[in-house]
């Protein structure tokens, strides 16, 4: 069995910084999805905001909306349909409780789901929790050229998405490659006149 230093060195080996890119900052907005939350407690909130500026990148805005499917989209669309907004995080209600419908309210918007977030979340979150994480149903996807990443809503959650996938997808400079580079492409089937690519 590889011991941790193994397992990182050879993620090292094949994911890296390209120092000849510049950094490119992006627009993200931060949603809480919560029915008990305020701004004074939202930690989840504040682990995702404190770590998206010492990244580098701007937190566009901060919303907290209750669990509820109507406001959480709506949320989410304002957003989507907002241009100098490049990304959207939520937190909380991916649990299966009655109240928990983020991923219920958001994946029917996805233009393209992105199954491999959730698999490399699960991975990563197994490794900190164990089997418990079967219990968040985190996912991520497109919905038209922005990327809406739904994480559960505890502090730990939102770091290890951050810490282990979106802080290094998200930098234009990470090697092999990143979801910074191919943003400008997003919506080349609908410049060639909406055929499918």
């Amino acid at each position: 069995m590889d011991s941790e230093d193994d397992k990182e060195r050879r993620v090292t080996l094949i994911e890296r910084s390209d120092k000849e890119r510049s950094f490119i900052a992006l627009s993200i907005a931060v949603i809480t999805v919560s029915d008990t939350r305020h701004e004074a407690d939202d930690r989840s909130g504040d682990t995702l905001a404190k770590r998206i500026e010492k990244a580098g990148h701007k937190v566009a805005a901060r919303r907290l909306v209750r669990d509820e499917r109507g406001e959480i989209t709506g949320a989410v669309e304002g957003f989507v349909r907002d241009e100098a907004v490049d990304v959207v995080i939520t937190t909380g209600g991916t649990g299966f409780t009655g109240r928990d419908v983020t991923p219920d309210a958001l994946e029917p918007l996805f233009d393209k789901r992105m199954d491999g977030f959730s698999a490399v979340f699960h991975r990563i979150s197994f490794d900190k929790i164990g089997v418990s994480t079967i219990q968040s149903r985190a996912t991520a996807g497109l919905i038209g050229t922005t990327f809406v990443f739904v994480l559960p809503g505890s502090p730990g959650a939102c770091a290890d998405a951050w810490d282990h996938i979106l802080e290094r997808q998200l930098d234009y400079r990470h090697k092999p490659c990143n979801f910074v580079e191919i943003m400008p492409r997003l919506d080349e089937h609908l410049r060639r006149g909406g055929r499918s690519v």
